[in-house]
């Protein structure tokens, strides 16, 4: 058995074996575009590991080889005296999970390691910033300290200006943390960290919040995780250094728009956590506009190779580009009318697959509503709209409180940001509101792949869940009040507004009228759900007849 594979064009894996993380950088390489080196222990490690509570005979030699291997593509050394090499270690699973599983950033960055980076570079605020994230993850994802202890740690002490004393006390407050969670304090063996953290992503395959997504989505529990280590690429060197997510097209309408966000220098958690304020992806084209120039060729070349609207996670360091994961976009709603249609209409894919690319419960969401008429007494906040529709609920501060008040009817749940921790509370909830993160955030992503409205980035907002209210505008709410949001516009208004679900779309009755082409039914009365999936099962069994 096998346990560890090469990101690189020749592996012939798929994504059951590598997961779709792992399978998605094969395919960057394939494409010539730019992958930081690395290497995909197996889902069957996974597997073996949650068996038997342990890793896998031969994966210690494995793992030495793979690493030795990564040491020589980069010229530096895991842990090292000198010329320190340092990695992110990442969950992957077959199937997309975004934010439910583990991830180490920056692990090889030992007390002597961290030093010396700050020696080669010069630069004593980025080695000792890129020592406390290692920290901050290792303690949350490996040492299992809550998020309640580690937001004693100030969000500013990612930032540029942070003092270098500031940094050193705030590392010591987590190496602290760590060893009164854990009882033994973080390992200066570089390999032992690496070992710790796989055996971390492993497990985070059963979390609550993993066993949650996957039986919201109807994800088998038997799959198991890769686990992706590759070299770290740091956001955080400096301010021609970044991170960001794009979109080929924009989620929300599917408009033929890079659609994204982006920070400089900072990595790539503070993006998708929603933790921090980020700027507009375009943002690039003004002050890094080789990145940008960059990132639109790698967006268009990863359509034609996906024939479909992708998206990506990137980082860029002193100006260069590089790419860490790509998907499929996964759009729902009117985005995925107007990308089949739009798709169709290029030649890329034929109408009978933009047929059956949208899913008939897509159509339920296509109508987008919107609140109408919004009073000014009634206008509570605005935030950014993240995810289309309009939700209306009571006020839940908390993710448990989510799950308790939904029993007795809709609820929308209120949080300064989101993780996966409150993957409970976003499943009970008909929407959600933010006070931090951009549309790309960890809120963001959910609330689209679920199809429920969304806003976020109400800067406004403040939510107190110890006295179980929130404030914004000089106004308190209280848990239990009715609200309601748009998830186009971003209004969050009080009571329960006038709601118009009537607007058209031109892109809907195109597909449709494939749809009747396809079945040759022109008659009145069927919805339009019905008139898809009649369609859809038409050519299914045309489909059928002809491999048979």
């Amino acid at each position: 058995m096998t346990w560890i594979h090469p990101i690189s064009a020749e592996v012939e894996e798929t994504a059951e074996v590598l997961g779709g993380k792992a399978l998605g950088l094969v395919v960057l390489r394939r494409l010539g575009l730019p992958v930081p080196p690395g290497f995909v222990i197996s889902t069957e490690a996974c597997r073996t590991f949650l068996r038997t509570g342990g890793l896998p005979s031969g994966l210690d030699a494995e793992l030495a080889a793979a690493v030795d291997g990564l040491e020589a593509a980069t010229h530096r050394r895991l842990g090292g005296p000198q010329r320190p090499l340092a990695v992110s270690v990442r969950s992957g699973g077959s199937v997309s999970m975004p934010g439910m599983m583990s991830t180490v950033l920056n692990l090889g960055l030992t007390t002597e390691a961290t030093t010396t980076l700050a020696d080669e570079t010069g630069d004593l605020r980025f080695a000792l910033d890129s020592r406390l994230r290692f920290l901050t993850s290792f303690a949350s994802e490996v040492a299992g300290v809550g998020p309640e202890s580690l937001a004693g740690i100030d969000r500013a002490l990612a930032g540029q200006d942070t003092d270098t004393s500031r940094l050193a006390e705030a590392i010591q407050d987590v190496e602290q943390l760590i060893a009164e969670r854990s009882g033994a304090s973080v390992p200066e063996d570089a390999t032992r960290q690496l070992e710790l953290a796989v055996e971390a992503v492993f497990s985070s395959w059963n979390t609550p919040r993993a066993k949650t997504y996957r039986e919201l989505h109807g994800i088998p529990h038997d799959l198991g995780t890769a686990v992706t280590v590759q070299a770290m690429v740091f956001g955080n060197r400096d301010q021609r250094s970044g991170t960001g997510v794009a979109f080929s097209r924009d989620p929300n309408t599917g408009e033929h728009v890079p659609f994204g966000e982006a920070l400089f220098g900072r990595q790539g958690e503070d993006v998708v956590s929603g933790s921090s304020l980020t700027e507009p992806l375009s943002e690039l084209a003004d002050r890094e506009p080789e990145v940008w120039t960059r990132l639109l060729s790698a967006l268009t070349r990863l359509e034609e190779n996906y024939r479909d609207a992708c998206y990506v996670e990137f980082t860029f360091e002193a100006g260069e580009l590089w790419i860490l994961q790509v998907r499929r976009g996964r759009f729902v709603g009117r985005a995925a009318v107007r990308v089949a249609v739009d798709l169709a209409d290029a030649g890329t894919i034929g109408r009978d697959e933009a047929l059956l690319r949208v899913s008939p419960q897509h159509l339920t969401h296509v109508r987008t509503p919107r609140i109408t008429a919004i009073e000014p007494r009634d206008l509570f906040t605005r935030g950014l709209g993240a995810s289309p529709g309009v939700a209306v609920g009571r006020v839940a501060t908390t993710a448990d409180s989510a799950a308790r008040l939904a029993a007795g009817g809709p609820v929308v749940l209120l949080r300064p940001e989101t993780s996966p921790l409150d993957m409970h509370g976003l499943a009970a909830a008909a929407g959600v509101v933010t006070a931090r993160g951009g549309p790309t955030s960890h809120a963001a992503v959910v609330a689209r792949s679920m199809g429920k409205p969304a806003v976020v980035g109400a800067a406004n907002l403040t939510v107190d869940a110890a006295d179980g209210c929130v404030r914004a505008g000089g106004r308190t709410l209280p848990e239990g009040t009715l609200i309601a949001l748009d998830g186009t516009g971003g209004e969050v208004v009080v009571g329960e507004p006038r709601i118009d679900a009537s607007s058209t779309d031109p892109q809907l009755h195109r597909l449709l009228g494939w749809a009747d082409d396809v079945t040759g039914d022109r008659t009145t009365g069927r919805n339009e759900a019905e008139r898809l999936a009649s369609a859809q099962a038409a050519l299914r069994r045309t489909g059928d007849r002809a491999e048979s």
